[in-house]
C-alpha cells in the first residue's frame, strides 16, 4: 500500500477512530500544483532528503504553506488512529516518557504554561492550527495575497507543537500503530517531517532531542543531531 493510499485508507475512517483533515488546497492554483508535485515526489522512490529540497523557480513560504498544511493533515490523522487509548486516565500529562513534559500556553485561555492530559492538550493544539492555517491573513489562499512577514515564525511554532504529537504517539502508543501494521508507513511520515524541518532549519535540536536515538535508526544518514547550533524553545 503507498503512503497516499494508506492515509485515504484513515479517512474513510477504516482504521480506529479518526479526525478528519481540515484543509486542502483548491485545484488550479499554485499550491495545489505545489502540493500535487510534492506527494508525487514523496511516492516516487526518491530519497526523502531530496524530496524536501526547494523546487528551483518557487518561494520558500508558498513550498513552507503546502507542508504545513500536509504535515497538520497527516499527523492529525495518525493520533486519530491512537487516540481512543490516549484517554485523561491513561495519559495524564502530554508528554514523551519521564524526561519530557510540554506545558499549554495560547496567549487566550491558557495566558500561563499549564499541565493538561495529553488528549486535551492535542485538541487544543490541533484546534488551534486549524485556525491558524485557515486564517486568510496568516495563510493567503491566492498568490496575489503576499505572506505575512511573520509567517516563518508561526510556522516554526506549528511544526514544533506537531513534533510533539509525534514524540507522544511513538513514547506512548507505538504499540497500537505496530498492532494495525502502520508502522513503516508512519516512520515514512517521520522522515519526511524530520528531512523538511533540518533542512530548513524550522524546528530546533531541544525539541527534537526526545526522538533523537530513534531518529538515528530510521534515518540512517543521520549521525548527529543536524540542528545543534539552534537556540532551545519555550516548552510550551
Amino acid at each position: 500500500m503507498a503512503l497516499n493510499e494508506f492515509f485515504d485508507f484513515f479517512k474513510k475512517g477504516k482504521v480506529g477512530n479518526t479526525f478528519r483533515p481540515k484543509k486542502r488546497f483548491s485545484q488550479g492554483t499554485m499550491r495545489y500544483s505545489l502540493h500535487k508535485q510534492a506527494h508525487a515526489s514523496l511516492n516516487s522512490g526518491i530519497n526523502l532528503r531530496d524530496v524536501v529540497k526547494l523546487p528551483e523557480g518557487e518561494t520558500m513560504n508558498d513550498w513552507l504553506a503546502v507542508h504545513v498544511v500536509d504535515f497538520f493533515n497527516r499527523i492529525n490523522l495518525i493520533y486519530g488512529t491512537v487516540n481512543e487509548y490516549c484517554t485523561e486516565e491513561s495519559c495524564k500529562t502530554m508528554s514523551g516518557g519521564s524526561r519530557y513534559e510540554y506545558l499549554w500556553a495560547d496567549g487566550d485561555k491558557y495566558k500561563k504554561p499549564t499541565k493538561l492530559p495529553a488528549p486535551k492538550y492535542i485538541e487544543l493544539l490541533m484546534d488551534w492550527i486549524e485556525s491558524q492555517i485557515n486564517n486568510e491573513d496568516l495563510f493567503p489562499v491566492t498568490t496575489d495575497v503576499p505572506f505575512p512577514k511573520t509567517f516563518s515564525t508561526l510556522c516554526k511554532k506549528i511544526l514544533t507543537r506537531l513534533f510533539r504529537v509525534f514524540v507522544h504517539v511513538y513514547i506512548h502508543h507505538f504499540d497500537r500503530i505496530v498492532s494495525i501494521g502502520a508502522e513503516a508507513h508512519v516512520n515514512t511520515c517521520y522522515k519526511h517531517f524530520y528531512y523538511f524541518v533540518t533542512e530548513f532549519e524550522l524546528v530546533s535540536a531541544k525539541e527534537l532531542e526526545p526522538l533523537s536515538e530513534m531518529t538515528k535508526r530510521i534515518c540512517t544518514d543521520v549521525a548527529e543531531n543536524p540542528l545543534e547550533r539552534t537556540r532551545s524553545p519555550h516548552q510550551r
